[in-house]
């Protein structure tokens, strides 16, 4: 998943991208609102998260304009006012979630996960693809009770390909997906890793099988048996 945080506290911004990243996240960082709508423009994210008092433009104009251009990328506000008019404010703007400063980091990481969950249109912590278990609070996948093991980027990678089981999934999508502007992500990372899950699922039920021309498709035994 990829985030854009803007945050104008040059302490709070880099902390939010560093703690972000460490759960697994590509994150890029923001500090001015003026160049938010021209950076979501030009590239896909799956999360906003968006301080209200910035320079430039404040969070609530920057959230107003991006509903009014029709986009529904999910924003998560995160502010210091912390009354209910302030809220409400927020909400009717077009916001999906509110986290007020100071805030937990887990509990900040927890409606992360939420929001991403709404997005690819799961509503458990517990995602299941045929015999994967992939635990969203966790960070972890199961097969058979079994934890596999996964660096970060494979996980993520296998993320994708579980939250959209039985659908394909380009090489595009999951570059823009995983690749901050400071990474070197590439289509050919995806075929690195890609091969390493392969290997990984190798007895599970679970194949990941090449679309040519296209990109990636997560299979199970299962959805393959009932094809035939």
């Amino acid at each position: 998943m990829r985030i854009l945080v803007i945050e104008d506290d040059p302490t709070l911004g880099p902390a939010l991208r560093e703690f972000l990243t460490q759960q697994g996240y590509a994150v890029d960082w923001l500090q001015d609102g003026s160049q938010v709508l021209n950076t979501v423009a030009g590239q896909l994210y799956d999360l906003l998260l968006l301080d209200l008092n910035l320079p430039g433009k404040s969070g609530l104009e920057v959230l107003r304009e991006l509903r009014a251009a029709s986009e529904s990328l999910p924003v998560l506000i995160l502010t210091a006012r912390d009354s209910v008019d302030d809220r409400v404010d927020g909400l009717d703007s077009g916001a999906d979630d509110y986290v007020t400063k100071p805030f937990e980091l887990p509990e900040l990481a927890a409606r992360v996960r939420a929001l991403g969950r709404r997005r690819a249109g799961q509503a458990h912590a517990v995602i299941e693809a045929g015999p994967l278990q992939f635990d969203t609070v966790g960070r972890e996948v199961r097969v058979a009770g079994e934890r596999l093991s996964l660096s970060v980027r494979e996980l993520s990678v296998l993320e994708m390909l579980i939250m959209r089981a039985g659908k394909v999934v380009t090489k595009q999508q999951i570059v823009n997906s995983l690749s901050a502007w400071d990474s070197d992500f590439s289509e050919n990372a995806v075929e690195v890793y890609i091969y390493r899950l392969r290997r990984r699922l190798e007895g599970t039920g679970a194949t990941i099988q090449t679309v040519r021309g296209f990109g990636y498709l997560l299979e199970t035994d299962e959805a393959l048996a009932a094809k035939h």
